[in-house]
């Protein structure tokens, strides 16, 4: 068979687009396919398109059908996993910078997309089967991580798409499928112990065998209790919920939260424009859906707090704060959430002054950077030790064991983040849940394509086509 100079060029194009895939992922296995591109082009030995020969019509439109969805489906799943993905905003977490039912452009090329930890999936599901509700994915192979070379890295303040880093464990009935399987543990223990003790009085040996005990209790309750909270089962990194936050605390700096504002090595960072904070609302009468909605208050942001809707709960901006106070015949009082929420910050077994608005201060962990450890921050840094960077620690008799060996520091593997929202008083984030290790990282959110008003089902057309990096 005469090969022409036409499909010569089109195989070699072909070839060194794909060779230069190849060069960038740093991945020689996938020379294996090398051949069968030859074959398409040149030698068309394999009769891939055997179907479009046949006398059978039905057959000829069946495998015709076949062949385009299994081609859309590799070429999503190639897209997904190297280039872009879409995410919609599940909820107000990052109003109003990000409103509930946006719809982004996720670019994985800004911080450089992962090789894929479970490569076997179906293409457009995260970790479960629509409908069928089974695994999405199969657990084998599994290949340790692994970030190609991006455009950049995370910065301060960048809006970031990750993995739920809790997620790596959950209890599969819907009714807690979203919940935080750890604060689950952790609650139902303490409210099961026969004693619960003055923490405050007690050595910190002492608070961890009390915690400890709480979190035996509860996650041996929920394991022997699956017809109400079904199935526990561990997830993949990769597979695990996505979330969208915003980065306010880099590798290597020491956070804190003083009176609500983000502090950085001892310097205030600054607050998003539309940052939001929870306040108490009195008013004379309801208020109106066209005051809330002028204001730009959806109705998941708003919560009577009295029969007659006359005290609300109402996550602000300055600018809505400032309409609401202007309106004095409506409104008669407006004070800050100042309560002092303390309950299910991270860590969960460390007891601590701590609350939303006034945190830490720890130091995020860095790759190649050392801590000496003790028996007041092994809580803080158990977790990335332990689940995320995979060692065996164990605490005897106030001295740490990493792997059977008694030790007092550790050198972290990864570079970790923390990540928050800009509704700050409604907002689970790294507060409540801890570091985003750099293997969860996704990617960076960069362009609004479509904006749905949950309240309405109008589209917000003054949002479509809105880039996220203009958004502060």
């Amino acid at each position: 068979m005469e090969v022409s100079k036409r499909q010569w060029i089109k195989f070699g194009v072909v070839l060194a687009l794909y060779l230069l895939f190849l060069i960038w992922v740093k991945s020689w296995l996938g020379l294996i396919v090398v051949p069968f591109i030859f074959d398409s082009y040149i030698t068309k030995k394999i009769p891939w398109s055997w179907w479009k020969r046949a006398k059978n019509k039905s057959v000829q439109f069946v495998m015709g059908w076949v062949d385009a969805i299994v081609f859309a489906l590799i070429a999503v799943y190639f897209v997904n996993i190297y280039f872009f993905q879409n995410y919609e905003i599940p909820s107000s977490s990052l109003e109003k910078s990000l409103l509930t039912g946006d719809y982004l452009f996720v670019s994985k090329l800004s911080y450089g997309p992962r090789i894929p930890q479970t490569p076997l999936t179906m293409p457009l599901t995260q970790h479960t089967m629509p409908l069928i509700g089974t695994k999405s994915y199969l657990e084998h192979p599994h290949w340790d991580y692994r970030r190609v070379k991006g455009l950049g890295q995370v910065k301060l303040n960048d809006i970031v798409v990750f993995n739920y880093p809790s997620g790596d464990t959950v209890a599969t009935s819907p009714d807690y499928q979203a919940a935080d399987y750890y604060s689950l543990c952790y609650g139902y223990g303490q409210s099961l112990a026969t004693e619960k003790p003055d923490l405050s009085k007690m050595t910190r040996s002492q608070q961890r065998a009390v915690y400890e005990n709480y979190y035996s209790l509860g996650s041996n309750y929920i394991k022997n209790n699956p017809q109400m909270f079904g199935k526990v089962i561990s997830r993949p990194t990769d597979r695990r919920e996505n979330y969208v936050k915003r980065c306010v605390g880099l590798p290597g700096q020491t956070l804190q939260i003083r009176n609500r504002i983000v502090y950085l090595d001892g310097k205030p960072n600054k607050e998003p424009d539309n940052v939001q904070y929870g306040y108490y609302v009195k008013t004379t009468a309801p208020i109106s859906d066209e005051v809330r909605y002028d204001l730009g208050i959806s109705l998941e942001d708003i919560s009577q707090h009295n029969p007659e809707g006359t005290l609300y709960w109402i996550p602000l901006t300055k600018k809505a704060y400032n309409g609401l106070k202007a309106l004095t015949g409506l409104v008669s009082e407006i004070k800050l959430d100042e309560a002092a929420d303390s309950e299910g910050l991270y860590p969960l077994d460390l007891y601590k002054n701590w609350t939303r608005d006034n945190y830490g201060p720890l130091w995020i962990p860095q790759r190649g950077k050392t801590i000496r450890l003790t028996e007041d921050n092994i809580p803080i840094y158990e977790r990335p030790i332990a689940i995320y960077e995979g060692n065996r620690l164990e605490v005897k008799d106030g001295k740490i064991f990493i792997n059977g060996q008694q030790t007092d520091h550790y050198t972290f593997k990864m570079d970790y983040y923390w990540m928050m929202g800009d509704n700050r008083h409604n907002s689970a984030d790294s507060r409540y849940w801890g570091f985003v290790p750099e293997d969860h990282i996704v990617g960076k959110p960069i362009l609004i394509w479509l904006s749905i008003d949950k309240d309405t089902s109008k589209i917000r057309w003054n949002r479509i086509f809105r880039w996220v990096d203009n958004i502060k």
